[in-house]
Protein backbone atom coordinates (compact mmCIF):
# COMPACT_ATOMS: atom_id res chain seq x y z
CA UNK A 1 0.00 0.00 0.00
CA UNK A 2 1.02 3.31 -0.96
CA UNK A 3 2.25 5.67 1.93
CA UNK A 4 0.65 8.56 2.13
CA UNK A 5 2.55 11.76 2.15
CA UNK A 6 1.60 14.06 5.40
CA UNK A 7 0.71 16.86 3.37
CA UNK A 8 -2.15 14.75 1.53
CA UNK A 9 -3.82 13.25 5.10
CA UNK A 10 -7.20 13.99 5.66
CA UNK A 11 -6.59 15.95 8.54
CA UNK A 12 -4.63 18.88 6.81
CA UNK A 13 -7.05 20.50 4.65
CA UNK A 14 -6.22 23.82 2.48
CA UNK A 15 -7.20 26.97 3.26
CA UNK A 16 -9.78 29.18 1.18
CA UNK A 17 -6.42 31.30 1.35
CA UNK A 18 -4.05 28.65 -0.24
CA UNK A 19 -1.08 30.01 1.65
CA UNK A 20 -2.42 28.44 4.61
CA UNK A 21 -3.62 24.62 6.09
CA UNK A 22 -6.00 24.04 8.88
CA UNK A 23 -4.84 21.02 11.28
CA UNK A 24 -7.51 18.35 12.49
CA UNK A 25 -7.12 16.65 15.36
CA UNK A 26 -8.35 13.17 15.97
CA UNK A 27 -10.65 13.10 18.51
CA UNK A 28 -12.78 10.23 19.24
CA UNK A 29 -16.24 11.44 21.23
CA UNK A 30 -14.75 14.72 21.21
CA UNK A 31 -13.17 13.80 24.95
CA UNK A 32 -10.03 15.11 25.52
CA UNK A 33 -8.54 15.58 29.38
CA UNK A 34 -7.99 19.26 30.90
CA UNK A 35 -3.94 18.34 30.14
CA UNK A 36 -4.21 17.29 26.54
CA UNK A 37 -6.95 20.83 25.86
CA UNK A 38 -4.27 22.94 27.61
CA UNK A 39 -1.68 20.74 25.41
CA UNK A 40 -3.77 21.95 22.44
CA UNK A 41 -3.79 25.51 23.48
CA UNK A 42 -0.41 25.61 23.98
CA UNK A 43 0.75 23.92 20.41
CA UNK A 44 -1.73 26.18 18.82
CA UNK A 45 -0.23 29.52 20.12
CA UNK A 46 3.53 27.95 19.27
CA UNK A 47 2.38 28.15 16.17
CA UNK A 48 1.16 31.38 15.49
CA UNK A 49 -2.72 30.12 15.45
CA UNK A 50 -4.92 32.97 17.63
CA UNK A 51 -7.83 30.66 17.54
CA UNK A 52 -9.34 27.45 17.93
CA UNK A 53 -12.35 25.50 15.94
CA UNK A 54 -14.93 23.21 18.08
CA UNK A 55 -16.41 21.33 14.83
CA UNK A 56 -19.38 19.42 14.59
CA UNK A 57 -18.04 16.12 14.19
CA UNK A 58 -16.67 16.80 18.00
CA UNK A 59 -12.18 17.67 16.58
CA UNK A 60 -10.88 20.58 17.28
CA UNK A 61 -9.49 22.13 14.02
CA UNK A 62 -6.66 24.27 14.39
CA UNK A 63 -6.90 26.81 11.95
CA UNK A 64 -4.09 29.10 9.47
CA UNK A 65 -1.09 27.08 9.57
CA UNK A 66 2.02 27.69 7.64
CA UNK A 67 2.23 24.54 5.41
CA UNK A 68 5.98 24.47 5.97
CA UNK A 69 4.77 23.76 10.06
CA UNK A 70 2.82 20.33 9.10
CA UNK A 71 5.58 17.90 10.20
CA UNK A 72 6.26 19.86 13.35
CA UNK A 73 2.84 20.70 14.70
CA UNK A 74 1.65 16.51 13.80
CA UNK A 75 4.75 16.04 15.68
CA UNK A 76 3.50 18.01 18.90
CA UNK A 77 0.07 16.47 18.49
CA UNK A 78 1.09 13.07 18.54
CA UNK A 79 3.04 13.67 21.40
CA UNK A 80 0.26 15.41 23.24
CA UNK A 81 -2.21 12.00 22.50
CA UNK A 82 -4.60 13.95 20.12
CA UNK A 83 -3.12 13.01 16.62
CA UNK A 84 -4.10 14.29 12.88
CA UNK A 85 -7.76 13.61 11.95
CA UNK A 86 -9.33 12.54 8.65
CA UNK A 87 -11.70 14.31 6.69
CA UNK A 88 -10.89 12.67 3.14
CA UNK A 89 -12.15 8.95 1.89
CA UNK A 90 -11.58 7.62 5.06
CA UNK A 91 -13.35 6.61 8.04
CA UNK A 92 -13.57 9.66 9.85
CA UNK A 93 -13.91 10.99 13.60
CA UNK A 94 -15.98 8.53 15.48
CA UNK A 95 -18.87 10.76 17.24
CA UNK A 96 -21.15 10.07 20.67
CA UNK A 97 -23.55 11.48 22.49
CA UNK A 98 -22.73 11.21 26.65
CA UNK A 99 -24.20 8.17 26.89
CA UNK A 100 -25.40 6.20 30.39
CA UNK A 101 -22.07 7.61 32.00
CA UNK A 102 -24.13 11.26 32.39
CA UNK A 103 -27.62 11.15 30.45
CA UNK A 104 -30.46 10.25 32.35
CA UNK A 105 -32.35 9.29 28.96
CA UNK A 106 -29.48 6.90 27.43
CA UNK A 107 -29.73 3.60 27.26
CA UNK A 108 -25.97 2.39 26.11
CA UNK A 109 -23.00 3.07 27.41
CA UNK A 110 -21.68 5.27 24.25
CA UNK A 111 -17.68 6.55 25.26
CA UNK A 112 -16.12 3.26 25.45
CA UNK A 113 -18.01 1.91 22.55
CA UNK A 114 -16.94 5.34 20.53
CA UNK A 115 -13.13 4.34 21.22
CA UNK A 116 -13.35 1.10 20.37
CA UNK A 117 -14.53 1.80 16.95
CA UNK A 118 -12.01 4.56 17.01
CA UNK A 119 -9.30 1.64 17.59
CA UNK A 120 -10.87 -0.45 15.12
CA UNK A 121 -11.58 1.75 12.31
CA UNK A 122 -10.07 5.45 12.55
CA UNK A 123 -8.40 6.75 9.15
CA UNK A 124 -8.87 3.63 6.98
CA UNK A 125 -8.71 4.27 3.29
CA UNK A 126 -12.01 4.07 2.32
CA UNK A 127 -13.59 4.92 -1.11
CA UNK A 128 -15.80 7.14 0.17
CA UNK A 129 -16.12 8.78 3.45
CA UNK A 130 -17.37 7.09 6.06
CA UNK A 131 -18.91 9.10 9.22
CA UNK A 132 -19.93 6.99 12.39
CA UNK A 133 -22.07 8.00 15.15
CA UNK A 134 -23.35 6.62 18.36
CA UNK A 135 -26.47 8.37 20.20
CA UNK A 136 -27.42 6.73 23.74
CA UNK A 137 -31.56 7.05 23.02
CA UNK A 138 -33.27 7.43 19.89
CA UNK A 139 -33.50 11.11 21.11
CA UNK A 140 -30.60 10.55 18.65
CA UNK A 141 -28.55 13.90 19.42
CA UNK A 142 -26.46 12.76 17.43
CA UNK A 143 -28.16 12.78 14.51
CA UNK A 144 -26.92 8.80 14.12
CA UNK A 145 -29.73 7.67 11.34
CA UNK A 146 -27.96 10.71 8.94
CA UNK A 147 -24.31 9.01 9.21
CA UNK A 148 -23.08 6.23 6.88
CA UNK A 149 -23.30 4.41 10.20
CA UNK A 150 -25.21 4.83 12.49
CA UNK A 151 -25.86 3.24 16.05
CA UNK A 152 -28.67 3.99 18.81
CA UNK A 153 -29.61 2.39 22.15
CA UNK A 154 -32.94 1.17 22.30
CA UNK A 155 -34.99 -0.33 24.92
CA UNK A 156 -38.69 -2.33 24.48
CA UNK A 157 -41.61 -1.70 26.81
CA UNK A 158 -43.15 -4.13 28.59
CA UNK A 159 -46.48 -3.64 30.48
CA UNK A 160 -47.28 -5.70 33.77
CA UNK A 161 -50.51 -7.63 32.99
CA UNK A 162 -53.58 -6.66 35.28
CA UNK A 163 -51.73 -4.22 37.38
CA UNK A 164 -51.76 -0.72 35.57
CA UNK A 165 -54.08 1.85 37.59
CA UNK A 166 -54.69 3.63 34.34
CA UNK A 167 -52.56 6.58 35.82
CA UNK A 168 -51.79 8.10 32.52
CA UNK A 169 -48.19 9.71 33.57
CA UNK A 170 -46.45 7.50 30.58
CA UNK A 171 -49.11 8.55 27.94
CA UNK A 172 -48.21 12.10 29.08
CA UNK A 173 -44.36 11.21 29.08
CA UNK A 174 -44.40 9.28 25.50
CA UNK A 175 -43.57 11.93 22.78
CA UNK A 176 -44.16 9.67 19.60
CA UNK A 177 -48.06 9.17 20.95
CA UNK A 178 -47.21 5.29 20.97
CA UNK A 179 -49.57 4.64 24.56
CA UNK A 180 -52.80 4.88 25.16
CA UNK A 181 -55.78 4.24 27.93
CA UNK A 182 -58.01 1.75 26.84
CA UNK A 183 -60.43 0.38 29.85
CA UNK A 184 -58.26 1.86 32.61
CA UNK A 185 -55.08 0.06 31.52
CA UNK A 186 -52.22 1.03 28.99
CA UNK A 187 -51.59 -0.18 25.17
CA UNK A 188 -48.47 0.47 23.39
CA UNK A 189 -48.67 1.05 19.83
CA UNK A 190 -45.45 -1.28 18.47
CA UNK A 191 -45.96 0.66 15.30
CA UNK A 192 -45.25 4.13 16.66
CA UNK A 193 -42.93 3.03 19.55
CA UNK A 194 -39.13 4.22 19.28
CA UNK A 195 -37.91 2.05 22.12
CA UNK A 196 -36.93 4.76 24.02
CA UNK A 197 -37.80 3.63 27.44
CA UNK A 198 -39.11 6.86 28.28
CA UNK A 199 -42.17 5.47 29.57
CA UNK A 200 -40.50 2.89 31.66
CA UNK A 201 -38.50 5.40 34.11
CA UNK A 202 -41.72 7.38 34.41
CA UNK A 203 -43.90 4.86 35.50
CA UNK A 204 -44.61 6.35 39.39
CA UNK A 205 -45.89 2.24 39.90
CA UNK A 206 -42.71 0.38 38.26
CA UNK A 207 -45.38 -1.00 35.90
CA UNK A 208 -43.90 -0.88 32.69
CA UNK A 209 -40.60 -2.55 32.72
CA UNK A 210 -37.79 -2.56 30.02
CA UNK A 211 -36.62 -5.95 27.93
CA UNK A 212 -34.40 -6.61 24.96
CA UNK A 213 -31.97 -3.61 25.54
CA UNK A 214 -29.60 -2.88 22.61
CA UNK A 215 -27.92 -1.46 19.75
CA UNK A 216 -30.14 -0.47 17.00
CA UNK A 217 -28.05 -0.13 14.10
CA UNK A 218 -28.87 2.02 10.74
CA UNK A 219 -26.18 2.53 7.58
CA UNK A 220 -25.97 4.82 4.24
CA UNK A 221 -27.30 8.22 6.18
CA UNK A 222 -26.58 11.33 4.95
CA UNK A 223 -26.68 15.02 5.92
CA UNK A 224 -26.03 18.10 4.38
CA UNK A 225 -28.07 19.69 1.43
CA UNK A 226 -30.27 16.73 0.86
CA UNK A 227 -30.70 14.55 3.85
CA UNK A 228 -31.85 10.96 4.47
CA UNK A 229 -32.15 8.53 7.14
CA UNK A 230 -29.94 5.38 7.16
CA UNK A 231 -31.70 1.62 6.32
CA UNK A 232 -32.19 -0.64 8.70
CA UNK A 233 -29.13 -3.01 9.29
CA UNK A 234 -29.89 -4.82 12.68
CA UNK A 235 -30.89 -4.61 16.60
CA UNK A 236 -28.15 -6.53 18.38
CA UNK A 237 -27.96 -7.08 22.17
CA UNK A 238 -24.29 -6.59 23.59
CA UNK A 239 -21.02 -4.52 22.29
CA UNK A 240 -19.30 -7.50 21.13
CA UNK A 241 -21.90 -8.02 17.93
CA UNK A 242 -21.88 -4.48 17.63
CA UNK A 243 -18.21 -4.11 16.52
CA UNK A 244 -18.76 -6.95 14.05
CA UNK A 245 -21.84 -5.70 12.75
CA UNK A 246 -19.68 -2.38 12.05
CA UNK A 247 -16.42 -4.46 10.93
CA UNK A 248 -18.68 -5.99 8.29
CA UNK A 249 -20.13 -2.88 7.05
CA UNK A 250 -17.03 -1.16 6.64
CA UNK A 251 -15.44 -4.47 4.96
CA UNK A 252 -18.37 -4.37 2.71
CA UNK A 253 -18.16 -0.64 1.68
CA UNK A 254 -13.84 -0.85 1.42
CA UNK A 255 -14.89 -3.73 -0.99
CA UNK A 256 -17.66 -3.13 -2.85
CA UNK A 257 -17.65 0.66 -3.28
CA UNK A 258 -17.33 2.07 -6.55
CA UNK A 259 -17.55 5.79 -6.12
CA UNK A 260 -16.05 8.52 -3.79
CA UNK A 261 -19.94 9.24 -4.00
CA UNK A 262 -21.57 9.03 -0.52
CA UNK A 263 -22.48 5.79 0.29
CA UNK A 264 -26.24 6.49 0.37
CA UNK A 265 -26.32 6.96 -3.41
CA UNK A 266 -24.45 3.52 -4.07
CA UNK A 267 -26.13 1.51 -1.89
CA UNK A 268 -28.48 -0.68 -4.18
CA UNK A 269 -25.55 -1.13 -6.81
CA UNK A 270 -22.73 -2.14 -4.70
CA UNK A 271 -25.44 -4.98 -2.81
CA UNK A 272 -26.96 -3.80 0.43
CA UNK A 273 -29.06 -6.01 0.49
CA UNK A 274 -27.23 -9.10 0.17
CA UNK A 275 -24.53 -7.69 2.15
CA UNK A 276 -27.31 -7.22 5.37
CA UNK A 277 -28.17 -10.88 4.56
CA UNK A 278 -24.20 -11.82 5.22
CA UNK A 279 -23.53 -9.44 8.23
CA UNK A 280 -27.13 -10.65 10.08
CA UNK A 281 -25.62 -14.22 9.00
CA UNK A 282 -22.06 -13.63 10.77
CA UNK A 283 -23.95 -12.68 14.23
CA UNK A 284 -25.18 -15.57 16.59
CA UNK A 285 -28.93 -15.80 16.77
CA UNK A 286 -29.50 -15.09 20.47
CA UNK A 287 -27.74 -11.71 19.67
CA UNK A 288 -30.15 -10.12 17.56
CA UNK A 289 -33.54 -8.30 18.72
CA UNK A 290 -36.45 -8.87 16.39
CA UNK A 291 -39.18 -6.56 16.80
CA UNK A 292 -42.64 -7.49 15.94
CA UNK A 293 -43.50 -5.18 13.70
CA UNK A 294 -40.76 -2.73 11.82
CA UNK A 295 -39.81 0.08 12.88
CA UNK A 296 -40.69 2.76 10.28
Amino acid sequence: MRRVPLHEKGGIITGRNADFCTIRLRIPAGVVTPEQLTGISEIAKKYGADTIHLTNRQTIEIPHVNPDQIEEIVADLEENNTPLGAERAEVVNITACPGTNRCKLAQIETIDLAKSIDAMHFGKEMPCKIRIAISGCPNSCMSSSLNEIGIVGVLTPTREPGTCTGCGTCVQYCRDDAIVIKNGVIEIDEDLCTHCGMCIDSCPFHIIKGKDSGYYITVGGRRGRHPKLGQDLVVVRDVENVLTAVDGVVNWIYRQAWSSKLLTYQMDDIGFEQAKEKIIASLPEDSIIVWKKKRR
